[in-house]
């Protein structure tokens, strides 16, 4: 996207629901005040297992009111369509309509054929509990699974509508049908990809034509039963006797693996001329995106290599500007840091200047959710004219040679923001403040 593009793309609208908290202000005095958001695991037992502490959304219990300021009939309708939601589903239709109040957009402003919803996820997985009563049902007499007996006696104890809550499709379908969004609609099923290629589909939607309006967003976990156990046996996670809000130190030295969290994100962008005639206060300003993937003959991802033909793709897009800051992925893998310190040299000839900040040091990775928070995060720092700093960085890594933001340094006019999957598929971002520009 070129800045002097007829069909520029803002935002006008953000909503969370987060390890910091459900609002812009807690997310933003959490990040200002170093706080970590690593606590004891609540959600689920962690009895057998040799992880005890995590990043949840504590503040999100799936109640009405952590949906944000409703009208009667839309809390009526979010209510009853909770139950057919899993917890996933429930903290991304949290964050849109949080992100469409804080808009502040209304029915007479918009048509809705021309609104649309992009939104990622990551995969979804059911909860054990939802299997309990049919496996039981089904137990042979020395206690072993009676295969044979699942169509008869297990499956009647399944609810009817249990699929419909572990789509990934569905977050995008409940938002658009409880905000009457008539306009383009898709999910992305990228991992921590996700976020950013939603924000860039959504952009490109809006540049075409094809909508006047857009939400932008992404859900995910990794404090899941299922998934927590996934991430114990395939990537390298933080674990120890330690302090645990000291465990998430991207390209730290003696960093030992990434904390797992959960979250959401929306962004409500709109087409500027779109956005002036309805007197929207504009945050920022959509001016690159990209996409990209690598992986060496065998299918293992090459994720240096992906991260930096995403970075060098939205800065190009982009044009020329001054770029403030580097919203890192910043895992706190040993490996992922690496790499990812390596892309960022790659692709930016001013690396070694450019201040880094990573909001995973305070909540740790929550999948697919990530990276928009992460982008509305550093809108944020934008906004406040102030970066947060990258909170437990102590020791330099000489295999990491990024120059990591302190508390306080100033965010500049843009910021490009990156994530990858260990598959390596990576997206960026690239977005301008707006009341800095002339």
């Amino acid at each position: 996207m070129n800045p002097t593009s007829p069909r520029r793309v803002v935002i006008t609208g953000m909503g969370v629901v987060c390890p910091l908290g459900l609002t812009l202000e807690s997310l933003w005095t959490g990040l200002a005040s170093g706080t970590s958001a690593v606590a004891p695991l609540s959600l689920f037992s962690a009895e057998g297992l040799p992880l005890r502490h995590a990043a949840e959304a504590r503040q999100f219990s799936g109640d009405i009111e952590d949906f944000g300021p409703l009208d009667g009939e839309r809390r009526k309708a979010i209510r009853k369509g909770t139950k057919v939601m899993c917890r996933e589903s429930q903290m991304a239709v949290a964050a849109a309509q949080r992100a469409l109040h804080d808009c502040g957009i209304t029915p007479e402003q918009h048509r809705p054929e021309r609104f649309g919803c992009v939104f990622g996820s990551d995969y979804m997985l059911t909860l054990p509990e939802d299997f309990t009563a049919g496996v039981a049902a089904c137990r042979a007499a020395d206690g072993s699974f009676a295969f044979d007996q699942w169509a008869d006696h297990g499956m009647p104890r399944l609810n009817p509508l249990w699929l419909l809550k572990y789509l990934p499709n569905m977050p995008a379908s409940h938002i658009a049908i409880f905000n009457d969004l008539r306009g383009p609609s898709n999910s992305i099923t990228l991992r921590e990809a996700s976020g950013h290629l939603a924000i860039g589909e959504a952009a490109m939607t809006i540049q075409r034509g094809a909508a006047d309006a857009m939400l932008a967003g992404a859900t995910g976990t990794r404090v899941h039963p299922m998934k927590t156990v996934h991430a114990l046996q395939s990537e390298q996670v933080a674990l120890g006797e330690d302090d645990p809000t000291r465990w998430s130190r991207p390209f730290d030295r003696d960093r030992k693996g990434m904390v797992l969290g959960e979250g959401a994100a929306v962004l409500v962008l709109e087409e500027l001329g779109h956005a002036r005639a309805r007197g929207a206060r504009i945050y920022a300003e959509v001016v690159g995106h990209a996409a990209r993937h690598a992986s060496d003959a065998a299918g293992v991802g090459a994720r240096r290599r992906a991260l930096a033909l995403a970075m060098r793709r939205a800065l190009e897009m982009a044009g020329t500007l001054a770029l403030g800051h580097v919203h890192a992925h910043g895992l706190s893998t040993v490996t992922g840091d690496r790499e990812e310190a390596a892309a960022i040299h790659d692709a930016l000839d001013v690396a070694a200047a450019v201040p880094v900040v990573a909001a995973k040091s305070h909540f740790g990775n929550l999948g697919a959710g990530s990276g928009v928070v992460e982008c509305v995060a550093s809108v944020l720092a934008m906004r406040e004219r102030r970066l947060f700093p990258l909170l437990n960085f102590d020791s330099p890594d000489p295999d990491c040679p990024v120059r990591p933001a302190r508390g306080g340094d100033p965010p500049g006019e843009s910021f490009i923001s990156s994530a990858v999957t260990p598959q390596g598929q990576a997206g960026a971002v690239v977005i301008r403040g707006w009341d800095l520009q002339a």
